[in-house]
């Protein structure tokens, strides 16, 4: 950092730490008691505090992480101040999530000279308070501990740190056992930059300028996968990866016996938590990262783009479409929450938009299409095999859901963000804006528009 960006960065992180703070105060009042999962998760960390470590809720589902944290820092709070509050910790990790997205900005975008300062430390505050995930900052959930260690790993496999990033990436796991998935994208991110090494040097011994030329095209993948297998298949090179990524290696290989262990990924709860090949999760995922990300996907550069892309190729994008559709028909599911809970934005999501009539889902095809389109053309300044490793990873956290929940798509939309070209500064502050309002809109529900369910007399409120 130089000049006056510093200064910058420190009202910017300071100011919104402040504002949480105050708003944290406000739901505090409102909200004595624990509120959905916060009525698993804060007992748990109580016994936790008070030594019982070998007490378990069957009920939940992930790892102690969150609970381990507690542990060392509400104790000593407790000591040194008489006071202890769960969810505070939460708001602490926050900050230092803040601190992450700024350097990840730094480190992604170091060679993007054009890239002020300024816009740096816009792009930080809107990932900050991206909604989603600034919501449960004032709840004892473990999206906040499971971001801030699965981006500290990420930013250490950056700088080279990849023993460190595989500690990381374990405490990640201790959080939520899908983060596995982002330890091993940061493996992939290894051999993804010694890939695209290679492939440079390939195409340099056969002086081909065609495949940069069309970058993007069918015939083009074809040839980068053909590649990919052959390098793969190669014993040196293989000894060469597993040089490059041991820490992973090892991090993986106790994942697979945790697995084995406990006969599954999911402790506790395994009922309402099963595997399953629900593949439209990916539609899902495109539209809300489009619905994210609006101020860099509909332009009307981007759109007038991807008519001239579909007026160019008809046949593939039918083929698309005929792909799409028999996925969405042959593997759609619908969780028994997502249908009885309506607390969740997602419950009236589906009933007012997917269970309008049975056709809708099917209608919704050509915005998942452009979605996609827009998805993969944002990405396109990072490498063939970055993007294979990402869609991979994306897919490998996503599909093997059977819930529609939103807070599943945090971390791959956080990654996905970060990797992005800076916009221009409008439309970084049209993203911050919108942001803004959505969480005002979510907090305003949530505080205010209170409601009963019959037979019942506990308030329930409007959450992600």
């Amino acid at each position: 950092m130089e000049g006056v960006e510093p200064y910058g960065f420190c009202a910017a992180m300071s100011g919104t730490f402040l504002l949480s703070c105050l708003l944290f105060a406000a739901i505090n009042r409102r909200l004595h008691d624990p509120y959905m999962d916060e009525v698993f998760h804060v007992p748990q960390a109580q016994a936790y505090c008070h030594g019982r470590f070998l007490q378990w809720d069957p009920m939940i589902t992930t790892l102690p992480g969150l609970y381990l944290v507690s542990v060392g820092v509400v104790k000593p709070a407790a000591w040194l101040f008489g006071w202890g509050m769960l969810r505070f910790i939460n708001l602490l990790v926050t900050a230092g999530n803040f601190y992450l997205l700024y350097l990840l900005l730094l480190k992604i975008h170091q060679k993007n000279k054009a890239v002020s300062g300024f816009q740096r430390i816009l792009s930080t505050l809107t990932l900050a308070v991206f909604p989603t995930l600034y919501f449960f900052t004032f709840l004892y959930y473990t999206d906040s501990g499971s971001v801030f260690f699965t981006l500290f790993a990420y930013l250490m496999c950056l700088y080279g740190n990849h023993k460190t990033s595989a500690l990381l990436g374990f405490c990640g796991f201790m959080f939520r056992q899908t983060n596995i998935v982002w330890a091993v994208f940061c493996a992939g991110n290894v051999v993804a930059e010694k890939l695209n090494e290679a492939w440079k040097t390939e195409l340099q011994k056969k002086k081909d300028v065609t495949i940069s030329s069309r970058k993007g095209s069918f015939s083009d993948l074809i040839r980068v996968l053909q590649f990919l297998v052959a390098y793969l298949v190669s014993p040196r090179n293989l000894v060469a990866f597993t040089a490059l990524t041991w820490p992973y290696i090892v991090l993986v290989a106790v994942f697979i016996g945790f697995v084995f262990i406990n006969g599954g990924i999911v402790v506790g709860d395994r009922s309402s938590h099963e595997a399953c090949l629900h593949i439209p999760q990916l539609f899902y995922f495109l539209s809300f990262t489009a619905f994210f990300s609006f101020p860099h996907i509909l332009t009307p550069t981007k759109i007038r783009k991807f008519l001239v892309s579909l007026r160019k190729h008809p046949v593939q994008y039918s083929i698309i479409a005929v792909i799409s559709l028999f996925l969405i028909w042959k593997f759609t599911y619908v969780h028994k929450y997502l249908l009885a809970d309506n607390r969740h934005y997602t419950f009236y999501i589906w009933r007012k938009v997917f269970q309008r009539h049975e056709l809708v889902k099917y209608l919704l095809v050509p915005a998942y299409i452009f979605a996609g389109w827009s998805f993969v053309d944002t990405l396109k300044s990072k490498s063939t095999f970055w993007t294979l490793v990402y869609v991979v990873c994306l897919s490998a956290v996503t599909v093997p859901q059977k819930l529609l929940e939103f807070r599943y798509f945090i971390l791959p939309f956080l990654i996905y963000r970060l990797n992005i070209p800076f916009p221009s500064l409008y439309r970084q502050l049209l993203e911050l804006a919108f942001y803004v309002v959505v969480n005002a809109v979510t907090f305003h529900l949530f505080l205010n528009r209170t409601f009963q369910w019959p037979n019942s007399d506990e308030i329930q409120r409007f959450m992600w």
